[in-house]
């Protein structure tokens, strides 16, 4: 590979999905009880949260662990899959509420049709395994599950909040930041790999062109997509396709290392 090439490799790698996840990866610190390992998780771009889950595509069912900080003593977490579209209104919700004293919080579902929620209601998938424990570091409180799902589901919107208070045993509306609002985006089930940020596409409609694909889960297609441009030829690119991220990032070292 020519010389000149290795900083432009260098910035397109550390720029790639692969190289961000490497680079930041605290939910692998998480330590949970006896009996509790997920197969993949996520660092959420908000609210300081994440997702730790195992999905099963043989039996369509995914085990999840969210990890958060409520907005305050006393406040509540909540996570939730979103098949009708990319809000609150329509996501199918666990919800832990803080116990009093040393009590473990209480989990609830919801339903979501609006920001008001009053009693628990029962969720379109089947939600099983339902627990919580306040033994996160930072005051975060993890929400475990298990859902149903339907056969066939490849990606679906996700949503995540915090709260700061409830009252009669329901949660009070969050906040309007600017975080708590942006806390959606897209969990992939095909690959298990999670995307924030960027929400699924619903059943009836089809991706956009030139978007991600709701079923894609490799970082292959992100690494595709930054070809080479301005006149450069692909096949320094194609050269690397067959190595992992980690072996790319060094071979770009080198090579940054031998120009100067």
């Amino acid at each position: 590979m020519a010389a000149s090439a290795m900083p432009l490799l260098l910035v397109l790698l550390l720029a790639s999905p692969s190289a961000t996840r490497l680079a930041s990866a605290a939910c692998a610190s998480e330590k949970f009880p006896a009996g509790r390992a997920y197969a993949t998780c996520e660092d959420l771009p908000k609210l300081g949260a994440s997702l730790h889950w195992t999905y099963d595509a043989s039996k369509s069912s995914l085990s999840v662990a969210f990890v958060a900080a409520p907005a305050a003593p006393g406040g509540w977490v909540a996570w939730g899959l979103n098949p009708t579209g990319e809000g609150m209104a329509g996501a199918q919700a666990l919800v832990a509420l803080r116990g009093s004293g040393s009590a473990a919080p209480a989990v609830k579902t919801y339903n979501i049709s609006g920001y008001a929620l009053g009693a628990s209601s029962p969720l379109e998938f089947p939600a099983t395994e339902l627990a919580a424990d306040a033994a996160g570091s930072g005051g975060k409180i993890r929400v475990y599950g298990k859902l149903q799902l339907p056969k066939g589901m490849k990606a679906v919107n996700q949503v995540w909040q915090v709260g700061a208070s409830a009252t009669g045993g329901a949660p009070d509306k969050h906040a309007f930041g600017a975080d708590n609002l942006s806390a959606k985006g897209k969990l992939v089930l095909a690959g298990s790999k999670a995307a924030a940020g960027a929400p699924a596409a619903s059943p009836s409609a089809a991706p956009e062109a030139g978007g991600p694909a709701a079923s894609g889960g490799s970082d292959s297609g992100a690494a595709s997509s930054m070809a080479p441009s301005g006149g450069k030829s692909p096949n320094a690119a194609a050269s690397t396709a067959g190595l992992s991220a980690p072996a790319l990032l060094a071979l770009a070292l080198v090579g940054l290392l031998a120009t100067v």
